[in-house]
């Protein structure tokens, strides 16, 4: 047999850039629809020629590098998973009068002068209590995205707020997995690291509610007057039975996410619940939307079609339209492809030896403590924008860099703030990342502002641009000589 051979770092880098080639090239010709298709194949072509590279060129056996792929795409399927739920969750909500509910309430007290500030900190608060940035975008804020369309605001500008304080919430929750996953791989205990994260996660939230809170000062909502708003309540108070007694579906869940249950059983459980509020509450529309009279088999035929096709009904209002006619586990499956392309690329990366080759290619430079939280801040970036997964952008770096933090004297709590101010809040940034497609699909971030929401995503941004001055500067920068001379 051929030994097997270490890749060069130029040989590693070779599948990266074909596919940043690709991306580029697919965005300039299918423009808004480069992520129904040509994206997918982008990752699926890139990753053959990983496979290619490292079966023809570093002998490595096609076996080896096709178990990892396996191995890194079962780590997506929960996220694929709760992807078609939350499509469920979506649209029987909003067939039941739910996120109706919300919306109509949110219009009534909600000024579009301080709408993204109060949707930043809703979600925070939300995602907090409930340590799941992907169950916040998904239930209040898929509400909070059509309050603020309704009010006339930008849809990249309400997604980055939501995203913003979803991922705040997620980062400083003790339920959270990615805040539990970071510590664990550097080796220190789950408090101290949410009390470190303090830091830079604090400075992050606040300018960026103070972003929000500017940003809305200078665009109040000018596509939006009372007459259309009043438009939009009256549609829906026509169609649906408006009450707070809707809000009980959505407060059960939380109550049973805060409580630990697993995330996808709960939302599972919450589409249940939706559908029967549509049953119990919304007999009137089920009758206008089937045409027929209401039996159980007729009840029953539309609750599924809207389960797994999405909510679609002619409110005769284009802007209620466009609010309501979505969701489902159908129109989810373009983000599914998403994710498991981007996992092939990423499994056959670390397969071939090629992402271990970069990723330590990068402590070459390390000359210092800031430094050293540069690298491991720079490497989950390149994992997420690679590796396509925050769990592998958490994981890959937690033991590459867990030996370099000891030999530095550096406390691991040093390690796993830098893990999380990447590693988990990069994700939502890159479109073809696991979080990046999710939220793009689930907040209705369309095809022609897939890459510009972005850049209202205050809170994800800041979070690495501090830990890195943070760490520039040795600021917060906690050692452990001290207690290494206690325990000798």
């Amino acid at each position: 047999m051929n030994e097997t051979k270490q890749p060069s770092l130029l040989i590693s880098l070779t599948p990266v850039c074909f596919l940043i080639i690709l991306l580029v090239f697919n965005q300039r010709i299918f423009e808004g629809d480069a992520t129904y298709g040509p994206n997918q194949l982008a990752l699926l072509l890139s990753g053959m020629l990983t496979l290619a590279i490292g079966f023809l060129h570093l002998k490595v056996p096609y076996k080896q590098v096709e178990k990892n792929i396996i191995e890194s795409i079962s780590l997506s399927l929960q996220a694929c998973l709760i992807l078609l739920v939350v499509g469920s969750l979506i649209a029987t909500w909003i067939l039941s009068g739910i996120v109706p509910t919300m919306i109509f309430y949110g219009l009534k007290i909600i000024n579009p002068s301080y709408f993204l500030p109060v949707a930043c900190i809703s979600c925070a608060m939300v995602a907090l209590s409930t340590g799941s940035s992907w169950s916040t975008t998904g239930t209040i804020g898929v509400a909070l995205m059509g309050i603020g369309q309704a009010l006339g605001i930008p849809v990249p500008m309400c997604a980055g707020a939501i995203i913003s304080g979803a991922y705040f919430g997620d980062k400083m929750s003790p339920l959270s997995d990615t805040t539990n996953l970071a510590p664990a791989m550097a080796g220190t205990d789950l408090f101290t690291h949410i009390r470190h994260m303090l830091y830079t996660s604090g400075p992050a939230i606040v300018i960026s509610i103070i972003g929000f809170f500017i940003l809305g000062m200078f665009y109040k909502g000018s596509g939006a007057n009372s007459d259309n708003v009043q438009a939009i309540l009256n549609v829906i108070q026509s169609n649906y039975n408006i009450g707070l007694h809707l809000f009980i579906v959505p407060t059960i869940l939380l109550v049973l996410i805060a409580k630990k249950m697993p995330a996808f059983p709960a939302l599972v459980l919450g589409a249940v619940l939706g559908a029967l509020g549509a049953i119990l509450f919304q007999s009137e529309l089920l009758a206008k939307i089937t045409g027929h009279a209401l039996d159980m088999a007729n009840v029953y035929k539309e609750v599924i079609k809207v389960a797994f096709s999405g909510f679609n009904y002619d409110f005769s209002n284009a802007v209620v339209n466009k609010l309501f006619n979505r969701g489902g586990m159908q129109n989810m499956l373009d983000t599914v492809w998403l994710i498991m392309m981007a996992m092939v690329f990423g499994g056959a990366l670390e397969g071939t030896g090629m992402l271990q080759k970069i990723a330590s290619s990068v402590l070459q430079f390390v000359s210092g403590a800031g430094s050293l939280i540069g690298a491991t801040l720079g490497t989950c970036l390149f994992l997420n924008m690679t590796a396509s997964d925050q769990y592998l952008a958490i994981v890959v770096p937690g033991k590459m860099f867990k030996g370099a933090y000891e030999d530095m004297g550096l406390h691991p709590k040093n390690l796993s703030r830098a893990l999380e101010d990447s590693g988990t809040v990069t994700s939502v940034l890159i479109p073809w990342n696991s979080g990046g497609a999710y939220n793009t699909k689930i907040l209705g971030v369309g095809p022609d502002m897939i890459y510009s929401y972005q850049i209202y995503c205050f809170f994800n941004i800041l979070s690495p641009l501090i830990s890195l001055f943070l760490g520039s500067m040795n600021i917060t920068i906690e050692r452990i000589h001290n207690e290494r001379k206690l325990s000798q």
